[in-house]
């Protein structure tokens, strides 16, 4: 399964006090083995956060009704299971 992870850098300079610098996807056997992983990486650097998400979910195409896989971070007016997708 593979596994997207967002690396946050801590910036005061910024409104949340975080800012993205990197989006990495890797594919692990278990949540678990992604965790460890996110874990070892704040490890080495103390200032990181790390957000794990799957990188594909299923969604349900609004005017098929199949099921479909598409990555977690896509728009949603881009999406086949929106309406927005459809109407323009």
């Amino acid at each position: 399964m593979f596994y997207t992870f967002e690396v946050f850098k801590k910036d005061a300079r910024t409104k949340s006090g975080v800012r993205l610098i990197n989006k990495l996807d890797k594919e692990f056997g278990s949540a678990i083995g992604a965790e460890r992983y996110a874990q070892a990486m704040m490890d080495a650097q103390p200032s990181l956060e790390i957000e794990i998400y799957e990188t594909y979910v299923t969604k349900k195409n609004l005017m098929t009704g199949e099921e479909f896989e598409e990555r977690y971070d896509r728009p949603y007016y881009c999406s086949p299971s929106s309406e927005t997708f459809w109407c323009s």
